[in-house]
């Protein structure tokens, strides 16, 4: 029987951390090498990181790239190695470097670049025009980059045609809700229309607003799933493949044999020779790994935990300090922060007015004691004060409203700012995707900070994960008056968010269809919902863009966020739904 052992080895890299990316990849390999693996892949751009954005525009960067790709193939002796990297010719390109025993056999050019939601690789990359297969270890493989793989008739159908037996797909595939079981579905396809195994080696780790959930996965020659890597950790997936069952497969379709022929009339590559035996023949079997897929709640969970530890690692920062209202997002948040850091790098702060109800601040210490993290409390209502005086004389002859609810907000921006400025905290900010969507949020007051966890959850969502984390604890960790109050800014007295916004239930729904999918008025009203409710969401969206310009970045869980993704003008007059 003809056996491929092949590594797909999903590790988190930092942009532009050429040396530490290195590090990881020779780490990979030897720890591939020493299972026995014939073939160990590598993901998309894994030298220089996913996306190196304008770094590619630098030709230091792209020449100390190629010196980086340099080490690895000095580290692959006995071994067959597949690794992403930026080429270098005519144009720049976003490549496959195809390594054996200490030799750069071939490069692949990536040919399908996308060039849509946060993606932007036209850009920067010029597309290759090659399907090239390679014989390692007397096996036919394909190797293809990321987009390639989506498209029916793309590189791997031309490989498959072309004889390869087993396509390496390497990828940097940013996560969202749903995406595991989307690309599940895609690859399946692939495998079972190709009578061909697929490998997909995938990214891992957080990148600024993205992040990449890993999941690398194995489908044999008839779509069916043999291994798969966890989601949001490293992980080296090893697998033996049945070669001899990609033939035996293709024996009984006989369509594909006049695909073949057709195809071969059109376009012949010669298969690139690179090893003819398997690293090592005697050896026993691997263990194949297999994971089961996460519940929705659990999944976002992990995504804003690996995306927010690693967004404060990545850039520097040990600890992070995050305003706690005894609310349930800033509850979500503070969760968050001391699963992605330790309790000890996170600090609460309470800041009280005149408005805070004794719920509030005892939810909040409940929180903070449930999570073991260290709090404070700074009173708001002298600088409220103070600022109130200063502004007496400005002010003469209005009343009240939402200026001087706002202040408050501001107030505890600065005070947050100013603990962060004094100590290196990276401020936490704990506003979530309605508010954010609506404008229900104060410039330079709840937005102040320098990361937004949960910037792109919904607040219905936010519900569900709390009630989850309590469930996996077995206790509340999220305090249960949090779950069961209503939510208030508490701004005013007996302020309620539905004084302001829909119930978010229906609000959530409405924005859905609206940011993500970008429904109008008319389809929503068909779908039941009140025309004039439908009309103010759209409107309170429409005229906040100016305000989400200017908010942190924060961890991308949806199909479509604010920032990379939906992209608006802010001087925009067009008013049609």
């Amino acid at each position: 029987m003809r056996r491929l052992r092949t590594g797909l080895a999903q590790i988190n890299t930092t942009v532009g951390d050429l040396e530490g990316n290195v590090s990881r990849i020779i780490d990979g390999i030897e720890r591939a090498r020493a299972a026995g693996v014939d073939l160990v892949a590598f993901p998309e751009l894994a030298v220089t990181g996913y996306p190196p954005e304008d770094l590619l525009l630098r030709r230091s960067f792209v020449a100390d790239n190629l010196a980086a790709l340099g080490r690895i193939v000095e580290a692959t002796r006995g071994i067959t190695v597949i690794a992403g990297f930026v080429d270098h010719g005519d144009d720049i390109y976003n490549a496959a470097a195809i390594i054996h025993d200490g030799g750069l056999v071939d490069v692949y050019h990536k040919r399908y670049l996308p060039n849509y939601g946060v993606f932007d690789e036209d850009r920067y990359f010029q597309s290759g025009d090659r399907s090239p297969v390679y014989e390692i270890a007397g096996v036919r493989v394909g190797v293809n980059i990321c987009e390639d793989i989506w498209y029916p008739g793309g590189p791997a159908w031309e490989q498959a045609l072309s004889g390869a037996e087993v396509i390496i797909n390497i990828n940097a595939s940013p996560y969202h809700r749903g995406k595991r079981d989307w690309r599940a579905k895609m690859l399946a396809t692939r495998a079972n229309d190709n009578s061909v195994i697929v490998c997909y080696a995938n990214l891992v780790g957080g990148q600024d607003e993205l992040v990449f959930d890993g999941a690398s996965m194995i489908f044999d020659e008839r779509g069916a799933l043999l291994a798969e890597g966890p989601q949001f950790g490293e992980a080296l997936v090893i697998a033996d493949l049945d070669i001899d069952a990609v033939l035996q497969s293709r024996l009984h379709d006989s369509r594909r044999r006049k695909e073949v022929l057709r195809f071969r009339e059109r376009v012949q590559e010669p298969v690139r020779h690179v090893s003819a035996a398997p690293f090592s023949v005697t050896k026993p079997a691997a263990e194949t790994p297999r994971v089961s897929p996460m519940a929705e709640e659990a999944e976002v969970y992990a995504a804003l935990v690996l995306g927010t530890g690693d967004y404060v690692r990545k850039n520097g920062f040990g600890q992070v300090v995050i305003a706690l209202s005894g609310g349930i997002d800033s509850s979500l948040t503070a969760a968050v922060a001391v699963d992605a850091l330790g309790s000890e790098n996170v600090i609460g702060v309470l800041m009280p007015s005149r408005y805070s109800s004794d719920h509030s601040v005892t939810d909040a210490r409940a929180l903070a004691e449930a999570l073991g993290m260290r709090h404070m409390t700074i009173p708001i209502e002298a600088p409220f004060q103070a600022y109130l005086g200063a502004l007496a004389d400005a002010f003469e002859g209005t009343r009240p409203d939402l200026t001087e609810e706002n202040l408050q907000a501001r107030i505890r921006g600065t005070i947050l700012m100013a603990l962060s400025n004094k100590f290196g905290w990276l401020a936490l900010t704990t506003g979530n995707k309605s508010e954010m969507a609506t404008g229900y949020t104060t410039l330079y007051g709840d937005m102040a900070g320098g990361f937004a966890v949960i910037k792109d959850v919904p607040k219905t969502l936010i519900y569900r994960i709390c009630q989850y984390l309590n469930e996996r604890a077995g206790k509340a960790v999220i305090p249960e008056n949090v779950l069961l109050k209503p939510p208030s800014a508490e701004l005013r007295p007996d302020q309620k968010d539905e004084d302001s916004l829909p119930p978010y239930s229906v609000l959530d729904p409405i924005l859905q269809a609206y940011v993500e999918e970008d429904r109008s008025v008319e389809e929503l009203v068909a779908a039941g919902y009140d025309p004039a409710t439908v009309t103010r969401v759209y409107g309170l969206v429409n005229g906040s863009e100016y305000k989400r310009r200017q908010a942190p970045p924060g961890v991308k869980i949806s199909p479509r966020a604010f920032g990379r993704d939906r992209r608006l003008p802010i001087a925009n007059r067009y008013r049609g739904y």
